[in-house]
């Protein structure tokens, strides 16, 4: 034990007096709040856009009085004219969408940007009100009451979740910044601690002291973990109170909850612990193989990625969490992360994550501590 901590200490001190060591580590996690007020504010704004950025719509044939009034009330600034006009007004960005009219059919043109969806929707909404119109008139004119026909059912909606796709997403990807800065504040103190040493001639020197191997690298992943750690937990400290800033700033925020519960919170922090021990074990496993720290860090970039994307696809595909997916790496924390954020927490689901990630440290602490006993990979030119 004494020797492990000389090595920790050892490796913390390094770490200290690297500057990029330490802007890995604490200033990383300073990003993740700037991004997701960033993505809660384009939300905000896509969804309370102004009408005038979308509502000039064009249309091929002359419009009745009763269709300028509807339009009017719609508020959609209009244009009408033959197709050559309208045309030329779309093409040169005067229009965002146009309509035309064969007999009792009603075509809408759109180009397939952004505003041009608001747009289409909005032409949608003023066509449908202009059917109902006609349809009202239709049933008058035969003496029926058109209130009857087609006021005959009546729909309502109300919400009784909290949950929505914009609150769902900004937690979720919040948690998906996290693991992405643990994993980047990884790759660096490892990639020193093991290639650098190797490239810089100290390891050799490390292995001439009265230490096996095992302290050596339990010390170092101890080291690496410790840093991770601090990441996460830093990461989750800005990324709760940026949610907490969201929610009573944005209006789309307005009818749901950020905040996360004092259990949620517990279990995310554990998550985080589990992960970051994960991923240092791998990192300081991949880079102890390489020669240089520069293939080391080329090496390690894809561990972003993987600890990126899974939950990436779990959340676009609504993957839930199970017993089979909480023994999968990487899956395992997405899918647990993403029941934490619905305030659903399945225990037995978050033991066999423990368990399961426990055993692959195991294994990946020993393969490194072979390697470290083996001349060729250590000092291989």
């Amino acid at each position: 034990m004494k020797n492990i901590i000389n090595v920790l200490k050892k490796e913390k001190t390094e770490t200290l007096r690297d500057k990029k060591s330490l802007a890995m580590m604490l200033v990383i996690p300073i990003f993740i709040p700037i991004i997701l007020i960033g993505i809660s504010a384009l939300f905000n704004s896509e969804i309370n856009k102004d009408v005038k950025e979308y509502n000039k719509i064009g249309f091929s044939y002359e419009l009745t009085d009763i269709e300028k009034d509807i339009l009017k009330k719609s508020k959609i600034d209009y244009q009408s004219g033959s197709i050559k006009k309208i045309k030329n007004l779309f093409n040169k960005k005067k229009i965002n969408v146009y309509v035309t009219k064969k007999d009792n059919m009603y075509t809408i043109y759109s180009d397939g940007s952004q505003d041009s969806l608001y747009s289409k929707e909005l032409a949608s909404s003023y066509l449908e009100t202009y059917k109902t119109y006609l349809q009202a008139s239709y049933l008058e004119s035969k003496s029926i009451s058109s209130s009857d026909v087609l006021n005959i059912i009546t729909v309502s909606e109300k919400e009784i979740s909290e949950s929505t796709f914009y609150r769902d997403f900004i937690i979720n990807y919040a948690f998906m910044f996290i693991v992405m800065a643990i994993t980047v504040s990884a790759t660096y103190p490892s990639t020193d601690s093991t290639a650098g040493e190797k490239e810089r001639g100290t390891l050799e020197t490390l292995l001439t002291f009265p230490i096996n191997s095992r302290d050596i690298i339990i010390g170092k992943f101890l080291s690496v973990s410790i840093s991770s750690i601090i990441t996460g937990v830093l990461s989750l400290l800005f990324a709760l109170g940026a949610l907490k800033i969201s929610e009573s700033t944005f209006e789309i925020f307005k009818n749901t909850s950020l905040t996360l519960s004092f259990s949620s919170i517990i279990v995310s922090i554990l998550t985080i612990i589990l992960y970051s021990f994960l991923i240092s074990g791998l990192c300081i496993s991949i880079a102890s193989k390489c020669k240089t720290f520069k293939e080391a860090q080329s090496s390690l970039t894809p561990l972003t990625f993987i600890s990126f994307f899974p939950g990436m696809i779990a959340f676009m595909m609504k993957i839930k969490s199970s017993a089979v997916l909480s023994l999968i790496p990487f899956i395992n924390f997405s899918t647990i992360f993403s029941e934490v954020s619905s305030g659903k927490i399945n225990y037995l689901n978050i033991l066999l994550m423990i368990l399961s990630t426990l055993i692959i440290i195991f294994v990946v602490l020993n393969i490194i501590i072979k390697q470290y006993k083996s001349e060729k990979v250590l000092f291989s030119k």
